[in-house]
């Protein structure tokens, strides 16, 4: 039988409340789960804890409010990711939810590579 990731109440939480921005979506990943907007990748739940895609325009949002970026052991060193944690006050309503959820997506959509054909 195949491992899979426990489900989210966050990411149950997140497709409930972001359903106006577009079609939201969550995937089982890396023992936690992406969350997904009109198919692009915004952020990454790990242990219930959201972090969303980060780049040169919305960062300054992020250090602002003492936010840090996700980071994990690689195999010979520390492994630094764009996805910087979701300062707690974000969830408190609705509106401000979904700002930084479209400022995630618009910092995913400037950093996707471009499609490549795959090998044959």
């Amino acid at each position: 039988m195949g491992w899979m990731a426990a489900r989210s109440d966050l990411l149950d939480d997140l497709i409930d409340r972001l359903g106006p921005l577009g079609h939201v979506s969550g995937r089982a990943m890396f023992g936690g789960h992406g969350l997904y907007l009109d198919g692009t990748i915004v952020g990454i739940i790990i242990d219930e804890l959201l972090y969303l895609k980060v780049d040169d325009a919305n960062r300054e949002d992020y250090l602002a409010a003492g936010a840090t970026p996700f980071a994990y052991q690689g195999r010979d060193r520390l492994v630094t990711t764009s996805y910087w944690e979701a300062p707690a006050d974000i969830f408190d309503d609705d509106d401000t939810l979904r700002r930084w959820i479209a400022a995630a997506h618009g910092a995913a959509r400037r950093n996707q590579r471009p499609a490549t054909r795959a090998r044959r």
